[in-house]
């Protein structure tokens, strides 16, 4: 701990920028996976499927990018994420198929996989389209 410590104190001011900048992100997603545990609980666990939603990453991704690159990037960031929705239906469209027929571990698998899949084509796609673009 110590030495952790020693190393955080001896960086420069943007060494520890970045550090309590990864520090503040990784509180984000602690916080919503309490916030998913807890709602999962209670007697309104659907909404533990909302969480997820929240732009608590993409508020992040945006925000580098719009601050590191051009406005016309950061759009096409924000396109690309609206796109980005079609492999996550499909993760979910999984899962709710396999929850009939298979166990926990295998559903979430196979929706898994649906979902790298349906990334991986959307990343082709992309790239083709808007690169002849």
């Amino acid at each position: 701990m110590r030495l952790i410590f020693y190393d955080l104190t001896n960086q420069d001011q943007k060494g520890k920028a970045s550090v309590i900048s990864l520090f503040l992100k990784s509180l984000l997603g602690a916080a919503a996976v309490v916030i998913i545990a807890l709602l999962s609980k209670s007697k309104n666990f659907y909404i533990a499927g909302l969480v997820p939603l929240f732009p608590t990453f993409a508020l992040i991704a945006h925000f580098i990018v719009g601050s590191e690159r051009s406005m016309e990037d950061l759009r096409q960031t924000a396109l690309f994420g609206l796109w980005s929705l079609l492999p996550y239906a499909a993760y979910l469209a999984a899962v709710y198929y396999f929850s009939y027929r298979f166990s926990l571990v295998t559903t979430l698998s196979a929706a898994t996989v649906i979902w790298l899949m349906a990334a991986s084509l959307l990343i082709v796609a992309w790239t083709k389209v808007m690169i002849s673009v």
